[in-house]
């Protein structure tokens, strides 16, 4: 069963990604067009655009480059307003059939970003992870902290023209196989609050799907494999309260799992498990 209200951000032209830091090593910007292409067919929504260090010049011409070989559209994926801008200047809107670009990431410390919209209207993934308290910042420990810091989020971004129905919450997924200090139960609880406000109704939802199973090993002890059906079990938990998007792999097949699931079952104790016995229930599902 696939999900189809499910939108992939697709992930693969990063500079992170080592197997896509060589094309960008090499300056191999055919090669990257092609990344391109593969999610096109693979599925993927849109096509994320994440060059790394390099210049706002160099983030534009990739953006222009992608473009001219998928009509999907981009996510300009820099927290750099100089490079955002450049991306934005460059993102032709008719090419991609009227659709605007999304732009990955504002987050409290970066509101300035939000005055780009007078570039290029777009839809903004909101990283409500941390927030500003006292000129400092801090890190959102509780569901309540990450669901008040996307409020702020929203309502700033409606001070700038942005409706909440453009405007994508990142609420925020850590790894599960070193989730020793509640980050999954936070995400979750935040997830709820979210879904249950009326104010944030019609709001999307995001995450970075992959770091959800990022260190684990890619099989099982039985040979099936471990990240995939982990990546669906969560699918399954949140995607009936409202997260619509990932940022993720057109190459996995997310799907919803019956509650029988091994890695449902796992993932279902780990919500109720604490500290070490998280880590160990994960280790215990791959072993």
């Amino acid at each position: 069963m696939s999900i189809p209200t499910l939108t992939i951000i697709g992930e693969s032209i990063n500079d992170s990604v080592p197997s896509t830091h060589k094309f960008f090593e090499a300056n191999d910007l055919v090669g990257l067009q092609e990344l391109a292409v593969s999610q096109d067919l693979g599925g993927a929504g849109y096509i994320d655009v994440n060059v790394g260090p390099r210049s706002a010049e160099f983030l534009a011409e990739m953006v222009r480059r992608v473009q001219s070989v998928t009509t999907k559209p981009v996510s300009i994926d820099t927290p750099d307003p100089v490079m955002a801008a450049a991306g934005l200047k460059a993102y032709d809107r008719a090419r991609a059939g009227g659709r605007l670009p999304i732009l990955n990431s504002i987050s409290p410390l970066r509101l300035e970003m939000f005055e780009l919209a007078g570039i290029m209207p777009f839809m903004p993934i909101l990283l409500a992870s941390e927030r500003v308290e006292n000129g400092c910042c801090c890190a959102n420990h509780s569901a309540e902290e990450v669901y008040q810091t996307a409020c702020e989020l929203v309502a700033e971004a409606a001070k700038h023209g942005i409706p909440v129905e453009h405007c994508i919450i990142d609420p925020a997924i850590s790894p599960i196989g070193a989730d020793s200090d509640g980050r999954l139960q936070c995400l979750m609880g935040a997830i709820r609050l979210i879904h249950a406000d009326p104010a944030l109704k019609g709001v999307h939802m995001s995450v970075g799907l992959s770091n959800f199973s990022v260190m684990l090993p890619p099989k099982r002890a039985d040979g099936s494999p471990t990240k995939g059906p982990l990546e669906s079990a969560f699918l399954t938990l949140a995607v009936p309260l409202g997260m619509d998007h990932v940022i993720g792999s057109v190459k996995r097949k997310y799907d919803f799992l019956p509650a029988d699931h091994p890695a449902m079952l796992c993932v279902n104790d780990c919500l109720q498990l604490e500290g070490l016995d998280v880590i160990m229930r994960v280790q215990e599902y791959y072993a």
